[in-house]
């Protein structure tokens, strides 16, 4: 018994001592005496659940091989991928790339060119003689790492990545060499697949060059805003000094606008070229580049004045500018496209016809320098009205002495120059050109406590709109805008084109051009009146181009329908009596049929003409500006007392010109389907007709705008002689079929309608 008892003691010890001869009884298993296996319970069949996890751990395998084999063979076409890339790749001539980047600008035949953008602006240095300060403020502005990455940084690259995915923002990874790459071989890259070509470009040329080689290179290549190209270019631009002489203040606030040179520029954001100035400082001094002492010295440094380079001499600088500013404004292209872009842009100026004009127009040229009063200023600017196209124009004599532009920014006194939107918006209300008004003199009107006279006092009696036109009668005109309101005649001026907010109509002098407009303004609203209501775009740019002729860029030639044909053909017919019977018969020596207008502002403060042909519309206007540019009298000059005449002279000379060995072309017939006395019968005096008889004086009177206050001083005698019917021989000089195209030179104040006896009251320019 104690025997058995020990063996079965034994044998438990065993068990727990977990001995590998032992054997963890089942339950269910008969043992004997010395342990051995007497009997076992049966065995049950096998249940299919302890198969399952055999078969799943077998699939879980088959997939991790897909998986393994799929990333083995994208990374092994990835890495063929980097190596065709990679072997593919060629460093392309920076000479070449260095050369597209001029755009040159061209007359319209496209090869004569007008100027270009940056070319003088770039300046390729050695870099060994600039201090250590200027190529480290770059690094430390552009590429910490630059040392001592190999072309990329894969760290900024994938920080940039992360960031463009979660914010939608476009960060660069680049470093200075892949910024190297991008502007002097290949272009601006914006896409991933650019992108990625530049790496390979940047990790070829960090192999081919050195650190300093391409620092160096990048330096003579990145453009800092002004038109400047490198770090030579931009010293001189900012600090007119050479690169080596730059102080480290000087480098750090130019290395650091480089992200955005043409929006960060002290002169144009100083808070933000302080602020990245600041930066620059900072990371150098971290950086061990600079001492602290050295950090807190350094001042924000003082920029010179913008300097223009020669190119923008003379009146092609402001060409140029017009040319620049006109892309801008498109949206299209940026400043800084234009002076790194390398495109060919091909303008609308004819060169023959713009060196006509600058001779005919400039008083340097014309032979009136001395005659000319001192500060007089001229404008003058021409222009197919079928397509919008600037043939010519005058803006000054030299930009680079006065950079304000006489044809898009100067403004002027328009005088009656305003009057044919008047009459195109009776037109459209349904009034008559045939329709008669009071024409004379020292008139009061609803809400003006002045009287309102013609030019000189003139009395022209009752005349219908077309007589009222040819001899701009300020009062006539002032009836209209008494039935229309001020603002729907500047509103009609608006929708033709004279795109000026200051014309809301709250002038009470609105139809007789007190506003101060520009000379373009004007003449793209002419434009759609020479154009049978439709309005042209006016522009100067015809066609841009890359270096390899590929168009990016096409102006708009299509017009658009603003108004009716046949009311815009209608004014035109009442403006070619303004040549034929008028203010401006000297026009008449063109040998083409010409309709326009002259004006003359309030107290002679300026004095223009605007004619036009239907291929060819001409704006020509002068005014006398104080030291202040504030508008004051023009002095009488040579044989100009007074009045438009001088203006209409100059556009006379230069279309005999222009239009010489061109067809005579003559304007679309007009029907004017209005109502005598307006729609409602209430407009003017219907076709009532009255004279005037006025005592001779020694005055000899013009008939243009005078809005200042006058005594008459003539004995008036007013008689009505009914209704219809014409009578030539009277001073009203009506004609009998009421279409204002008979011989009218009566209207001046004489008591017969002798047309050789008062042209000169009728302001006639051809006597002087």
């Amino acid at each position: 018994m104690v025997s058995r008892t020990r063996s079965v003691s034994s044998r438990s010890k065993s068990a727990r001592s977990g001995s590998a001869t032992s054997t963890t009884p089942r339950v269910g298993t008969t043992y004997g005496v010395h342990g051995e296996v007497l009997s076992k319970p049966p065995q049950g069949p096998k249940h299919t659940s302890h198969r399952a996890p055999k078969k799943t751990r077998k699939h879980k395998h088959l997939v991790l091989k897909w998986v393994l084999g799929i990333f083995a063979a994208l990374i092994a076409a990835g890495i063929g991928l980097f190596a065709y890339m990679y072997t593919t790749t060629e460093i392309p001539q920076p000479e070449k790339f260095a050369l597209a980047e001029k755009t040159t600008v061209y007359y319209n035949d496209g090869t004569t060119p007008i100027g270009s953008y940056a070319e003088q602006n770039r300046e390729i240095i050695s870099c060994a003689d600039l201090p250590d300060y200027v190529g480290n403020a770059i690094v430390a502005s552009e590429d910490r790492s630059f040392y001592t990455n190999k072309g990329i940084d894969p760290i900024g690259i994938a920080r940039a990545f992360y960031n463009n995915l979660t914010t939608g923002s476009r960060q660069g990874g680049s470093t200075i060499t892949q910024q190297y790459a991008e502007r002097y071989y290949l272009g601006e890259t914006t896409s991933y697949v650019g992108k990625l070509r530049e790496a390979f470009l940047a990790v070829k040329i960090a192999q081919a060059q050195d650190k300093s080689q391409v620092l160096c290179n990048y330096m003579n290549t990145i453009y800092l805003g002004r038109g400047a190209y490198g770090i030579q270019a931009a010293a001189k631009a900012y600090f007119g000094k050479d690169a080596k002489d730059l102080t480290l203040s000087e480098a750090s606030m130019l290395a650091g606008i480089i992200p955005a040179p043409s929006v960060w520029t002290p002169d144009v954001n100083p808070k933000q070229a302080e602020k990245r100035y600041k930066r620059v400082l900072n990371i150098m001094d971290e950086d061990g580049y600079i001492t602290p002492d050295e950090k807190k010295a350094a001042k924000f440094p003082q920029t010179i004045e913008i300097q223009q380079n020669n190119q923008m001499s003379g009146p092609n600088g402001y060409l140029l500018t017009m040319v620049q500013n006109e892309l801008v404004n498109t949206k299209a292209f940026s400043k800084q496209d234009l002076e790194t872009g390398g495109y060919k842009i091909v303008t609308t100026i004819d060169k023959s016809k713009q060196d006509l004009m600058f001779s005919t127009i400039s008083p340097s040229q014309n032979g009136m320098q001395g005659i000319v009063p001192d500060g007089m200023q001229f404008g003058a600017l021409s222009v197919n009205p079928k397509d919008g196209s600037i043939i010519s124009l005058y803006a000054g004599d030299d930009y680079l002495t006065k950079q304000l532009n006489n044809v898009t920014q100067a403004t002027y006194e328009v005088g009656s120059t305003m009057k044919p939107f008047a009459l195109l918006a009776a037109v459209n209300e349904g009034v008559s050109l045939n329709t008669y008004f009071n024409g004379n003199s020292y008139r009061t009107f609803p809400g003006i406590t002045e009287t309102v006279s013609n030019y000189g006092g003139e009395n022209l009696g009752y005349v219908n709109l077309y007589t009222a036109t040819e001899q701009s009668s300020n009062t006539v005109y002032m009836d209209l805008q008494t039935k229309l309101g001020a603002q729907k005649i500047a509103e009609t001026a608006r929708q033709a084109g004279v795109d000026d907010s200051s014309l809301d109509g709250s002038n009470p002098f609105t139809v007789l051009g007190n506003n101060g407009l520009t000379l373009k303004d004007m003449t793209q609203g002419y434009a759609t009146l020479a154009n049978q209501g439709n309005k042209p775009t006016l522009h100067i740019v015809a066609q841009v181009q890359t270096a390899n002729g590929t168009d990016l860029y096409n102006a708009p030639t299509s017009a658009e329908q603003t108004f009716e044909a046949n009311n815009a053909n209608l004014v035109t017919k009442a403006l070619t009596g303004v040549v034929q019977r008028g203010t401006a018969t000297e026009a008449r020596a063109t040998g083409h049929t010409i309709a326009g207008k002259s004006g003359t502002a309030n107290d002679s403060n300026a004095a223009s003409f605007i004619g036009y042909t239907p291929s060819m519309l001409t704006s020509v206007a002068m005014w006398y500006p104080d030291d202040n540019g504030n508008p004051q009298e023009i002095p009488a000059f040579g044989s100009w007392t007074g009045g438009s005449d001088y203006p209409v002279h100059l556009f006379t000379e230069y279309m005999k010109q222009a239009l010489a060995d061109t067809p005579n072309e003559t304007f679309p017939d007009a029907t004017d389907n209005g109502k005598v006395g307006g729609p409602d019968g209430t407009w003017g005096t219907g076709a009532q007709k009255t004279w005037t008889r006025k005592q001779q004086t020694t005055v000899t009177p013009r008939t243009e705008e005078n809005t200042q206050q006058t005594t008459p001083n003539q004995t008036e005698e007013t008689q009505n002689t009914g209704q219809g019917g014409g009578d030539g021989g009277n001073s009203g000089g009506i004609p009998a079929n009421g279409d204002g195209n008979d011989t009218n030179g009566g209207n001046g104040g004489g008591t017969s309608g002798d047309n050789s006896g008062n042209n000169g009251a009728n302001g006639d320019t051809s006597q002087q």
